[in-house]
């Protein structure tokens, strides 16, 4: 199956079935009225806050993953999620049965989720739907999985009042914490064409973090409303804001960090020593190469950052190399410049992986790290189809290029990397010469 196809399917599937569901339970909530409809206000407002200053000001760094590629994740909404999951978790109100059951909880989390996009699309803010179909998805699973078995008193009969409430509560708030990040994973697959087992790794390794706090604050929503009634949920709601926060502060410094050194590769470029914008198209390139490859985010951020500055060893030169480009020097000479480079990041205060990376890309590629040698044959592949050796159309001079890679595979380049770059230059996105 080809991948646009399977990207098509895997949207219609999950866009299908959260709004079947959803025009099934509105349908259902305006034939039967809604139950306890203090409790479904109080935790549509919770959810509708947290989906509206989830998309309000979303920091620099979700604005793009270093390539031209959105971050198909975008900012987390604990809040909202929270809300979502304690309420389809909500068995008892101030001591009384809750009456709402699975349908009236995807109501008004569909219902909810669609309010608090209001404020982001009147201020022009980008949203996506797909946080609303996952949110939709993951609260239904978990209210079929508890509602019907609290309501007909077979959970108690199973399982006391006790602790082991509390444990079947976590266990069922980590499996639909696991359900949306496969759903998560899945639907970033389909829109950027990424492999999907790094994206739904990168998913997981979030769950210990935010994903943790949400599920936490959800059985604690559900266990204090169902005894004091709904006074603590603003109380509750405190520490998911503040966490919402604290993300977007480490966002913003990291896209802060990022422009920093962005500036510092341009040194090269301002120079005269390598082309306009030439770290820049390495630095995408060598980000989807790595994420085709099965890097985690971590490494595909000290790919990046290495990509960027891997040329900044140039600055040493008395006169420029022409066109910037270094693949055609003598191997002692890129060596010389790489080495040259890699002392100058670790005066930079980056993390010591990135000088590592730029002072080895000029090594064989048998010893060289994985990063080195994404960096080395996409500079090599930029440089062969944007410099003056390159002839003809944009397209034969990307087929010459990757022709001239495969056939330096026996020491300088990877044939595994030279087959990734193949592989995402045929996508279309990438690969465009400047």
């Amino acid at each position: 199956m080809s991948r646009g196809r399977y990207g098509g399917l895997t949207v219609v599937a999950v866009y299908g079935a959260a709004g079947a569901l959803a025009v099934v339970a509105l349908v259902w909530t305006e034939w039967h009225g809604v139950r306890q409809a203090e409790a479904a206000l109080a935790f549509g407002a919770l959810i509708a806050v947290g989906e509206a200053i989830r998309c309000v000001e979303a920091p620099p760094a979700l604005q793009g993953g270093g390539g031209g590629v959105p971050d198909p994740r975008g900012e987390p909404a604990p809040l909202a999620a929270a809300g979502a999951l304690g309420y389809a978790l909500l068995g008892r109100l101030g001591g009384e049965p809750a009456t709402h059951g699975v349908l009236q909880v995807v109501t008004v989390v569909v219902a909810s989720s669609l309010a608090g996009l209001v404020a982001p699309l009147a201020l022009g803010c980008p949203v996506d739907p797909g946080h609303t179909a996952r949110r939709v998805l993951t609260a239904a699973f978990a209210a079929v999985c508890f509602q019907p078995l609290h309501r007909t008193g077979r959970l108690t009969d199973w399982l006391g009042h006790g602790p082991s409430i509390v444990g079947y509560l976590l266990a069922l708030l980590a499996l639909a914490a696991l359900c949306d990040a496969v759903l998560a994973a899945a639907l970033a697959r389909a829109r950027t064409g990424w492999p999907y087992g790094p994206l739904l790794r990168d998913e997981l390794r979030s769950l210990p973090g935010v994903g943790a706090a949400v599920c936490a604050t959800a059985a604690v929503m559900a266990l204090t409303v169902a005894v004091a009634g709904l006074w603590p949920v603003p109380v509750l709601a405190v520490p998911l804001l503040l966490i919402q926060y604290s993300y977007r502060r480490y966002a913003g410094i990291r896209a802060t960090y990022r422009q920093t050194i962005a500036s510092l590769a341009r040194s090269t470029e301002i120079a005269g020593y390598t082309p306009t914008g030439h770290a820049r198209e390495v630095a995408g390139l060598s980000r989807a190469v790595g994420r085709e490859l099965g890097l985690s985010e971590p490494r595909l951020t000290v790919l990046e950052y290495a990509a960027l500055m891997h040329d900044i060893g140039q600055l040493s030169l008395v006169d420029p190399v022409p066109a910037g480009a270094t693949e055609p020097l003598p191997a002692a000479e890129q060596r010389k410049i790489a080495l040259l480079g890699g002392a100058v990041v670790r005066q930079t205060g980056v993390p010591a992986e990135v000088a590592l990376v730029v002072e080895r890309q000029a090594d064989p590629y048998r010893e060289q790290p994985l990063a080195a040698r994404i960096v080395r044959a996409v500079n090599a592949y930029t440089e062969l189809v944007s410099g003056p050796a390159a002839e003809g159309a944009a397209g034969m001079a990307a087929l010459r290029a990757l022709e001239r890679l495969r056939l330096a595979t026996a020491r300088d380049f990877d044939p595994v990397v030279v087959e990734a770059l193949a592989t995402v230059l045929s996508r279309g996105v990438y690969g465009r010469p400047r």
